[in-house]
């Protein structure tokens, strides 16, 4: 099943981009490097996993307070399932963890907790506290945090694709009116502001299946910092580096 989707805890001093301009609405993140963070150090994956959750946390603080109304991470990838079964043992232990931990955070802050991806593939339980979770912070307004969770961006747009067919079959769409605003609708992320600034850790330069339509105009930013080093520092010197940039949209 496919799903659409006052500061936060701690005394950290409001964050602000290193820059004039206006903080981007939608900001998305692809969280890498957690893996080679703990192999740094000696550590198993594991440990990896669970720095990068933290990392999470002091974002998302970030994020809320800086001004962004939506942040998107990419947590476990339609492609992840290839990975050594005990490490994805290990990040479902950990997401299990995060919910339990983070919930009554996330609904005495403000956050709304949005999915998107197949949750349904973590099995019922997951999936059940997962929506659950989702239930209980839709009234929130501050901040909306997506979560990708099995999700892979060819796929959903494979998924608009035949949502859109289905409706030409039933008669109830013509065929002519299916144009990039019918398959912007179409999609998970309908509801959510367009996309402004995609970022990714750890020095990879790659959008590795992630919100491909949805970045068509995004600014791309690509750091050498690894997810769990992640912080409010970070997230400021990214959004001052989108604040310098200008935004032409195709134009001139």
């Amino acid at each position: 099943m496919s799903v659409r989707p006052a500061a936060l805890e701690g005394a950290d001093p409001p964050v602000q981009p290193t820059g004039g301009g206006d903080v981007p609405r939608h900001v998305a993140i692809i969280m890498d490097g957690n893996g080679r963070w703990a192999a740094k150090r000696g550590m198993p994956r594991a440990a990896g996993h669970r720095a990068g959750a933290e990392a999470v946390r002091k974002t998302l603080r970030a994020a809320a307070e800086v001004g962004v109304e939506v942040l998107t991470l990419y947590a476990f990838s339609s492609e992840n399932w290839r990975r050594p079964e005990e490490e994805v043992s290990d990040l479902k232990g950990l997401l299990s963890f995060y919910i339990d931990k983070e919930l009554l955070t996330l609904e005495h802050e403000g956050v709304r907790l949005q999915l998107i991806g197949d949750p349904a593939a973590f099995g019922p339980q997951l999936e059940a506290r997962l929506l659950g979770a989702v239930e209980r912070t839709a009234a929130n307004r501050r901040l909306t945090l997506v979560v990708a969770l099995n999700y892979g961006s060819r796929g959903e747009i494979a998924a608009a694709a035949r949502r859109l067919a289905e409706e030409v079959r039933s008669g109830t769409r013509d065929p002519a009116s299916i144009d990039e605003q019918a398959l912007d609708q179409a999609m998970q992320t309908a509801e959510l502001p367009p996309l402004d600034l995609l970022i990714r850790t750890s020095g990879e330069v790659r959008l590795s299946n992630f919100l491909l339509w949805q970045a068509a105009y995004a600014e791309l930013m690509f750091v050498e910092t690894l997810w769990p080093d992640f912080d409010g520092d970070a997230l400021a010197d990214a959004l001052g580096v989108f604040a310098a940039r200008q935004r032409r949209f195709g134009g001139r």
